[in-house]
């Protein structure tokens, strides 16, 4: 491999365009050496790839590879990677869940299965049958898991008690696969994104569906204006209830909403009118969940994750990944190619950004020198380059990706590109813009609310790194919290938004503030536009997933069309009002426009 590039003196490390960053940002000169020795670690990691797997492309999309496939002669073959095995076995309905096709043990903890075809020349494993993999640990306990890299993952029926996830293999006929019709838009200048959750779309206090959402919801995401659609709780979770954000099986679309077949035609859908799809991408954690998750795969505390506290996420209760680990980048980076190779993605919202960035997994100021944060002993440099390396192969391949960063603590260089020295993220979410539409609710009198103030939190972001501007996503709806028209109207919202009924003035007023909000947001916010399902028309209430804290109930796990679909109430103005405004900017193009001075009296 040669030199590694952190041996080399940071004097001598060359980053491209460097100097872009600093003349972007001055403050950051200070913090050369700092930027160059994690380029340096960046390229180390580039190299290595090259080095031991001769094909970065390959490289990434290991999901080729690894798993269960079938081949062109109807032979099965398959790899996992479980350094703390002593033997694997694969069964399943197909050989009654008898442990009689091993795998061979390779080097580097990687495991090679091969099954030969029938005697007649068939497949021994049939569309969705049941597999189940088989792990004799270091101490000689039998486990059972589910391959990491499965593709589809069940659960019972309803009725039964045993809630856990299990494999199916997904290997439907020619003829049933979805095949796509058309091409992918062009990516928008402006991005007017509508961030939406397929199960709580449909109307009926029950789980929705993909056909479901591309029948009735995409038209509505198309009459707002809307360009972009990002869904969220997608990977599948085994738990309804976290928002998809204890993720079990990395590689398989959520099955409670339909078929990985199903995805693909709402994506298509999305496609033929013009949408950019995003998948809000969980890699800054993982469900702990062993029997149907990727914790304790190989009967180790530790394999896809650090061990013992470290591999713990303090206030989550969920596992952080071991971004140093070769086999771990291998299977995020091929997580990220496997949902635009096969089900043609657009981009990603990356989840949990700062708690990636941050050993104490979130952002403490703890320095005199503010950037002195960013560079501290506190900043997750593993994490880093994984983040480095994730932009570089998602953009080289991908020139039309779009990736956006989750992350509240304001890091430098995040929305820069690699060869600057920066993080190589397209777009930050403006994380302080609803934090301060909330405080401003709940805490100032309409008279006493500073523009100067607004405007100036609006508008305070990282020179030349774009933001996604927004009023409120689904983190304000979430049980514990309430949808900012609720805020404005409460419970006047249940008796006075009849155009019918008497002006009254919490309504008149709370439609009024609703839709000046969104309009200076998404004026003045960023370089892109977010608003999460349901907010356009000023869904009431909040968003509280089925649970036994709440009978396990559908009632505000819904989204309640009927409101903004009636004309005698007054939900359509504010729908009209929103949708007016997309419009407009699609004619002015505000948000892909040169930033502008301005002076406020």
């Amino acid at each position: 491999m040669g030199e590694k590039w952190s041996s080399i003196k940071a004097s001598d490390i060359v980053i491209p365009n460097l100097d872009e960053l600093f003349n972007r940002d001055p403050y950051l000169k200070p913090y050369e050496y700092e930027i160059k020795k994690r380029y340096a670690l960046f390229k180390d990691y580039l190299e290595k790839i090259e080095s031991e797997d001769k094909d970065l492309d390959k490289f990434t999309r290991s999901y080729t590879e690894f798993g269960i496939h079938i081949n062109e002669d109807n032979s099965v073959s398959g790899t996992e990677w479980a350094p703390g095995a002593q033997e694997i076995y694969l069964t399943g309905d197909f050989n009654n869940f008898n442990p009689m096709h091993s795998y061979t043990k390779l080097k580097n903890g990687k495991w090679k299965l091969y099954i030969r075809p029938n005697s007649d020349g068939s497949c021994i494993i049939k569309h969705l049958s049941e597999i189940i993999i088989i792990i004799i640990d270091g101490s000689g306990n039998m486990i059972k898991r589910l391959s990491p890299w499965a593709t589809y993952v069940t659960q019972l029926n309803s009725d039964s008690d045993d809630t856990t996830y299990k494999q199916k293999f997904w290997y439907p006929m020619p003829e049933a696969r979805y095949k796509f019709k058309y091409p992918k838009p062009n990516k928008p200048k402006s991005l007017r994104i509508y961030e939406c959750h397929v199960g709580i779309a449909t109307q009926e206090p029950r789980i929705g569906t993909y056909l479901e959402f591309a029948k009735n919801v995409i038209p509505r995401i198309v009459k707002q204006g809307y360009n972009t659609i990002q869904l969220m709780a997608i990977m599948e979770h085994a738990y309804y209830a976290s928002f998809g954000y204890q993720v079990t099986s990395f590689f398989a679309p959520s099955s409670r909403f339909g078929t990985p077949e199903e995805l693909k035609e709402l994506i298509d859908i999305a496609h033929k009118n013009g949408i950019y799809v995003l998948l809000d991408i969980v890699h800054s954690h993982a469900s702990k969940n062993t029997l149907d998750g990727l914790n304790m795969f190989d009967g180790t505390d530790s394999c896809y994750f650090h061990d013992r506290l470290e591999g713990e996420h303090p206030v989550w209760g969920t596992k952080l990944f071991n971004y140093a680990e070769y086999e771990v980048l291998r299977f995020l980076l091929s997580n990220l190619r496997w949902y635009i190779d096969e089900y043609r993605f657009d981009g990603y919202r990356f989840d949990g950004v700062t708690s990636m960035l941050y050993y104490s997994r979130n952002f403490e100021n703890r320095c005199n020198d503010y950037y002195d944060n960013y560079f501290g002993l506190n900043v997750d440099v593993e994490s880093v380059i994984y983040i480095m390396l994730a932009n570089h192969i998602l953009h080289l391949y991908y020139p039309e990706i779009i990736t956006i960063a989750e992350d509240v603590s304001g890091i430098p260089g995040l929305c820069r590109p690699i060869d600057e020295g920066g993080f190589g993220f397209d777009y930050r979410l403006g994380m302080a813009i609803p934090d301060k539409w909330i405080k401003l609710l709940k805490e100032v009198k309409d008279e006493n609310w500073n523009m100067g103030d607004i405007v100036w939190t609006l508008t305070n972001r990282r020179y030349m790194e774009k933001t996604v501007a927004y009023v409120e996503s689904h983190d304000q709806a979430l049980v514990g919290d309430k949808t900012i028209a609720f805020w404005l109207m409460d419970k006047k919202m249940y008796t006075h938004m009849s155009v019918l009924s008497p002006a009254n003035y919490v309504i008149n007023r709370g439609i009024a503030l609703h839709n000046m909000i969104t309009l200076i947001t998404h004026s003045l916010g960023g370089e892109a536009y977010l608003n999460f399902i349901g907010n356009e028309f000023g869904h009431p209430e909040w968003l509280d997933f089925p649970r036994k804290g709440n009978n396990n109930s559908y009632h505000y796990a819904r989204r309640q069309w009927h409101l903004v679909d009636d004309e005698n109430l007054k939900y359509k103005f504010m729908n009209k009002w929103n949708s007016a405004i997309n419009a407009l900017e699609e004619i002015y193009g505000w948000l892909h426009s040169s930033p502008v001075s301005f002076h406020i009296n």
